[in-house]
């Protein structure tokens, strides 16, 4: 099979040559070691092994967030303001200020060279009058049409080598981000009805925007983020119940009308969760971390939910970074073993994230290696 067959074979629950083999963010298509941005950490000599094996290699499956052309103007651009500033440790920082009614809301963000990612320093909701003034903020029409040729020049790109993912957050995800996590946690449980205004507010924009991406792009897997902001031990699993499947299950169904393959992006504990995973319509889940980031063993979910779920994961990025390779080979069999026992729509060996430094270490690289070649030969 090719590495498009492969995958797309597992992803709708027909059976492969072998499980695939996804470096999660690691594509080969959005990490360029030529790009030269100071910010690019990919730049680093030691990555740029990984990034070939990724490319020659790997079962590629690149997250792709789906845009709209010729939207409506978002009426709260109007009333933003951001300034854009180095910090004393060099870092590059933006202040974000939505002039609300009667207050302002602020969030600052900060970016480090040697990190690939975007710290928030301050968050936009920081009591409750915030977030109600947060709530009250005009809401963005929908409209516009989805730009289906970025998509498909990925897809171009990646020919037999891969697939896209079409990347999107929930309405709990909207919500949430706004609020530093202890504040958010002790928000939504003590303020159910306001959140369940913030979560139909961005709800009925996902939705509508769900089901023009759908209907555009069919037949696609998708990834669903921030369901894990209502899991154990953030939030007891009703509230799992109340936030996310409510919201989450006509979002899933849009994108199963259409033929696609909705996945759900839990990290950490979801023993208590995966019935409502299975409730909400879900065909696939990521990314099943081992205890002790998680709860429950790759077997446990293959017998109890493997026809129902194609399972990715579960291999955990600390241990990528820091395991010798001749440690890390149990963690690889393990997961396979358990991965593809019994019966089940499939299994993709997958990390729970990829490395985000700009040195990268020799063993690093090792262990990725060992996950292609272990696989190669299951």
């Amino acid at each position: 099979m090719t590495r498009k067959e492969r995958l797309l074979a597992t992803v709708r629950g027909e059976p492969a040559d072998r499980p695939p083999v996804c470096f999660y963010e690691l594509d080969g298509i959005t990490q360029n070691y030529d790009d030269p941005d100071p910010y690019n950490i990919y730049q680093d000599p030691s990555w740029r092994q990984l990034l070939d094996l990724t490319t020659e290699k790997s079962d590629r499956i690149v997250l792709v967030p789906v845009k709209f052309l010729n939207e409506p103007p978002d009426p709260v651009e109007s009333m933003t303001e951001r300034e854009q500033y180095f910090n004393e440790k060099g870092d590059a920082c933006t202040k974000t200020v939505i002039h609300a009614e009667g207050r302002d809301l602020v969030q600052v963000t900060a970016r480090n060279k040697d990190v690939d990612t975007v710290w928030v320093l301050e968050h936009f909701i920081k009591d409750l009058d915030d977030f109600k003034s947060w709530i009250d903020l005009p809401r963005q029409e929908f409209g516009g049409s989805v730009d289906v040729s970025s998509v498909l020049a990925v897809e171009e790109e990646l020919g037999d080598a891969g697939i896209v993912c079409l990347d999107m957050a929930d309405p709990l995800c909207e919500a949430a981000s706004q609020f530093d996590l202890a504040e958010y946690t002790i928000t939504a449980l003590t303020e159910p009805a306001l959140f369940h205004q913030a979560l139909e507010k961005a709800g009925s924009l996902i939705l509508q925007r769900t089901e023009a991406i759908a209907k555009a792009l069919p037949g696609r897997l998708w990834r669903i983020y921030g369901p894990e902001y209502a899991s154990p031990p953030y939030l007891p699993p009703r509230l799992f119940h109340e936030y996310v499947v409510k919201y989450d299950t006509p979002i899933v169904d849009m994108i199963k009308k259409y033929g696609g393959y909705p996945r759900m992006h839990i990290h950490g504990n979801v023993k208590d969760l995966l019935d409502a995973v299975v409730a909400a319509g879900c065909t696939g889940i990521d990314p099943l971390e081992p205890a002790p980031q998680g709860d429950v063993t790759l077997r446990y979910v293959r017998e109890r939910y493997g026809d129902a779920l194609t399972l990715f994961g579960n291999l955990e990025l600390s241990d990528i970074e820091t395991m010798a390779p001749k440690e890390f080979r149990g963690k690889v069999e393990t997961a396979l073993a358990e991965g593809t026992a019994g019966s089940g729509r499939g299994f993709v060996l997958m990390p729970s994230a990829s490395p985000i430094g700009r040195k990268l270490r020799r063993e690093t690289f090792e262990n990725y290696k060992l996950m292609i070649d272990i696989a190669e030969h299951w």
